[in-house]
């Protein structure tokens, strides 16, 4: 049993209601002879950090390999699909979610098309309204949609949070930036960072993929001006108002980041978690983020699917098995530490989710054949 903090052997007991409302935990030798007996390892319920709902439509649409601006690209040139497809990709994506063992979800959401879906589901969501603008004029009109956007996400769901979020440093200009740190004092916040070895490229040096990628869209001339510092150290200085933020990804962050980040985000009262995605990394970019140094350095981790557009399941399981397939170093107890505690505090939901811990609801799953499979049992 992993409790959320540790891994107990088969001489200890869980006791719930038949809710799943946690009790206690007691020796085995004082729990009588109406015990249910599991092969595998009994954890709370999964914690998915990071996930697009709205674009479960792309299951099997996108091809791997292509790189971050090839993935992009391939995204925006998706061919349409009904409302009605759409709601029934959702549907489906929320049912297996549930099913494979994740009790909440942080989910990147561009429209308010995943409400109806977010209201009947058994998940607890927190949903980032990403938004992208590349022009500092168009910012403030830019965030009134997006305020009009969260208005009716806080109406339908108004147990579950809901705030901006910028998409990433080279999609969003610096007074959206500006505008965004003003609308999320104190509050819980995400975005996409160093998915690819060009952001930090555009930055640091004003050339690589992102040059092309932007001419694709019009943009003739760098709608961003470079820094010469990487990714994450042009865009945290934007926040300054006490934000916890999950930066998502981390591919290609750096040791000189992680100290940067740790040091940034200290000075400033702030919060940094990093939310680690392993088989949306392998296939969009073929590689994983440097995840000795987040654990050398002693950054919060966390788990994430991403979509299904570069994921073949959502599936926190699936990205413990990734890690430990390719990690085989990392001990299981911080994996499910990230899966589990990790992931509810930093979504908020460190109060009924996460740990077997008494008076908490957070769901049990069990881990079958070592980690290849994760089913809810209650």
């Amino acid at each position: 049993m992993f409790t959320g903090y540790e891994l107990l052997d088969s001489t200890h007991v869980l006791i719930t209601d038949t809710g799943g409302k946690v009790l206690n935990i007691i020796p085995a030798s004082e729990a009588g002879g109406d015990v249910q007996q599991l092969a595998g390892i009994i954890t709370p319920g999964f914690i998915n950090c990071h996930c697009h709902l709205e674009l479960s439509h792309l299951r099997n649409r996108i091809p791997s390999g292509t790189g971050l601006t090839g993935f992009i690209a391939a995204v925006m040139k998706s061919p349409p699909f009904s409302r009605e497809e759409k709601d029934a990709a959702m549907e489906e994506s929320d049912r297996e979610m549930h099913q494979n063992g994740i009790a909440a979800v942080g989910d990147i959401s561009n429209q308010p098309y995943s409400i109806t879906q977010k209201i009947k589901s058994p998940l607890r969501w927190h949903s980032f309204l990403e938004i992208t603008n590349l022009d500092d004029p168009l910012a403030a009109e830019r965030l009134e949609k997006f305020q009009a956007i969260q208005t009716a996400f806080k109406n339908a769901l108004p147990s579950m949070a809901t705030t901006f979020s910028p998409h990433a440093i080279y999609s969003v200009s610096p007074e959206t930036f500006r505008l965004i740190n003003k609308h999320t004092a104190g509050q819980i916040i995400t975005i996409h960072n160093q998915e690819c070895f060009a952001e930090d490229e555009l930055f640091i040096h004003g050339t690589g993929k992102f040059l092309s990628f932007y001419e694709s869209i019009g943009r003739k001339q760098l709608p961003i001006v470079p820094s010469g510092k990487s990714s994450m150290q042009t865009w945290l200085p934007y926040f300054n108002q006490k934000q916890t933020i999950i930066s998502v990804h981390n591919t290609y962050i750096s040791e000189a980041d992680i100290v940067f980040a740790k040091e940034y985000t200290a000075a400033s009262n702030m919060q940094i978690v990093y939310c680690l995605c392993p088989n949306a990394n392998m296939y969009i970019e073929n590689r994983l983020p440097p995840v000795d140094l987040l654990m050398k350095h002693q950054c919060r981790i966390v788990l994430g699917t991403d979509s299904y557009g570069s994921n073949l399941q959502l599936s926190i399981g699936k990205e413990i098995e990734t890690i430990q397939h390719h990690l085989p170093q990392t001990p299981l107890k911080d994996i499910l530490q990230w899966a589990t505690l990790n992931g509810a505090e930093a979504l908020g939901f460190e109060n009924e989710l996460g740990s077997f811990e008494k008076g908490k609801q957070p769901g049990i799953v069990l881990i079958e054949n070592g980690v290849t499979g994760s089913k809810r049992i209650l």
